[in-house]
Parts: structure tokens; sequence; C-alpha cells
């Protein structure tokens, strides 16, 4: 990304990650920035204010809402219980929601939900703007499923590129019944305890109430503003998970690099499907000018109420960054800063 307007970063060949860090939070950040490369954690800093009515520093075990890397992360419980044998992203949805309408069950797929290319409206954006009470209300999944995930389509799944919330709450009901347990439940099986993963998890309503979290701001400065935007769980998928920078490094390595997945499973999640928006499934592939050379990236962005967030990771050589932003730090500032501080991962190998 270009720098913005206001703030220059220095030059990484001259400049360290801790100096790119100073200037950050010179600058207002607030949060922890990470660089490292495969699994290993060369720089990490914690900068400000996790919860300011509790005096409650940032530290590099703090947790972080990610927004919508969430369906990033759902795609990788998808992809699990592919490699299980128990769900096709092919098949049509029918076969696993006998009960959902028969003509979108025939034609959508689980593919075409994950890349936002299945048609199906954003149902749940539209009741949240009609009424703005509605976001924290919590529903059984039947019943979300058939408030904002049965439209009519907008177009024949795979013509175009809509980005709709509503996919993933229909992917969330599928993945719930056919893995026989709730989508946090799962999300712990299959991710948290097998990785080791010390602060992450699903949580639903407010973060703010979940132990460890940061709380979310509009501002700091001049008086903290919290900005809270409720998840229920019926929308995980969408934007309920938390994590730390080191356990994030930990699952974007093992899910990359590691076994978590099949080779199989890990070629359809890096594989572009929406070529326009460089959509994979549940989140973005990129070839950007990062070191000297073109190189391919697992390029992923978040944000919900007050939380900002951007991780990036070279598929080839594995370096990686991650920053994670509570008090709604600009985000062309922060995805600057993280292309930023990449760079500074190479500097010594030229």
């Amino acid at each position: 990304m270009p720098a913005s307007a206001d703030t220059t970063w220095p030059s990484a060949s001259a400049q360290s990650w801790r100096e790119l860090i100073d200037k950050a939070r010179d600058d207002g950040f607030n949060g922890v920035a990470l660089v490292g490369h495969g699994g290993t954690i060369d720089g990490i800093a914690a900068i400000g204010i996790a919860d300011a009515a509790n005096g409650v520093p940032v530290t590099t075990r703090t947790r972080f809402e990610i927004g919508s890397m969430s369906k990033w992360v759902a795609s990788v419980v998808v992809l699990k219980l592919v490699d299980q044998g128990m769900l096709d992203l092919d098949a049509p949805i029918g076969r696993y929601l006998p009960d959902y309408r028969a003509d979108n069950g025939a034609r959508l797929t689980l593919r075409r939900l994950m890349c936002h290319s299945s048609g199906l409206p954003n149902d749940v954006l539209k009741a949240r703007q009609a009424d703005p009470a509605s976001r924290g209300v919590e529903l059984p999944m039947p019943e979300a499923v058939r408030r904002y995930a049965s439209g009519d389509l907008a177009f024949t799944p795979g013509t175009q590129w809509d980005y709709s919330q509503s996919n993933w709450i229909l992917v969330q009901a599928i993945v719930e019944r056919i893995g026989g347990m709730t989508y946090p439940a799962l999300v712990d099986r299959l991710l948290v305890r097998p990785l080791g993963l010390k602060d992450s998890g699903i949580y639903s309503g407010d973060s703010a109430k979940t132990d460890g979290m940061a709380v979310g701001y509009a501002a700091l400065t001049p008086s903290p503003q919290p900005k809270p935007n409720p998840i229920p769980g019926y929308m995980a998928m969408t934007g309920g998970f938390y994590t730390s920078a080191p356990d994030l490094l930990t699952l974007m390595n093992a899910v990359l690099s590691g076994d978590l997945l099949t080779a199989r499973s890990r070629s359809e999640l890096t594989t572009i499907q929406m070529p326009d928006q460089h959509y994979a499934l549940g989140g973005r592939i990129r070839s950007a000018q990062v070191g000297g050379a073109m190189r391919e990236l697992a390029w992923e962005d978040g944000s919900n109420g007050g939380f900002r967030m951007v991780a990036r990771r070279v598929l080839a050589d594995e370096h990686t960054v991650v920053t994670l932003n509570n008090a709604s730090w600009d985000y062309q500032k922060l995805g600057d800063l993280a292309d930023a501080l990449l760079e500074t991962t190479y500097v010594k190998s030229r």
C-alpha cells in the first residue's frame, strides 16, 4: 500500500522494526505489533492501554477482536471437516441442510458462500441498518438462517462477487449441524487445543466481557470513548474470533506451513476464486513488491467497533507481520506500518 498522506515511514533498509514501532507510538498506535518468520517471533511490541477504565496496559498476550479475518479462521474449520470427509466444498448445500429452501439449496455450495460469489443477499446488514437495535439480539441458528440467509439469489452463483455476511450465517449453520456441536466448541476442538493456543477463541455479545480482552475505543484522547459492536452467536464466523498476536502467528504458521490441513485443503485456502477481488476462501491472496521482489502473500484485514487488524504472510518463505489495534487507528496507517515492518524482515538477507 502507498504511504498515507500524513505519515511517511522510514526506509526499512535503514531502520529497524523497533524504530518503526517508536514512530507508530508517537503517531498514536495503541496495540501490539509482531514480526516473525515461520513460527518464530523475531520482534514484538505492546503499546498503550487495553482497558482505560481499569488501568490495564496492553501486553503481548492481550486479546483482540480480528473482525473479518474470522472468516479466514472459519474457512480453516470448514476445510478441517473437508479433510475428515464430512463436507464437500462443491456439493449442493441442500445435502447438509435438508430443511433449507430447496431452490437455493440445490444451487449454492460452500465454495460459493465462502468466496462471496453465491448471490445470497446481505439481508443481515439490511436488517441492522433498518433497526440498529437488532445488532446484539441473539437468535437460534435456524431462525437466523430463516431471517437473514434465505433470500432470493441476486445473481447466478459464481458470476459476481458481493461481500455478504449472510453467506457465513449459512456456512455456520452447516458446520454446526454436520460437526455435531456449536461453532465455538468446534474451534476449540479443531484449532485451539491441538495448537496449544492460549489466548484465542470465540466470543459472543460484547467482547470486553471476555477475560484478557482489550476494550475497543473510538478514541483514547482526550478521553476514552468505548466503541463496542456486539457480535451475536449466530454471526461468530463473520467476526467472532479473538486472539493475541503470538497465537495468530502460531495459527497462521500451522495452517499455511504446517500440517493442520492436508496439502489439498491448504491449496484450496490459498487459491484465488474471484480474481477481481483477489479473494480466495475467507480471505485474500495478493502479489506485492516485498523485500526487493514480487511475492505472493496471505493478505488479511479486519475491523469491528474500535478494533483494527492487519496480518501479512509471504507464502513462499514464511515472513510474517501481525498488527492489532483497539483504538480505531487509521486503517491506511495500520496497513502502511504492516508493510514497512514486513520489509524489515528482509533487510539482513539482502
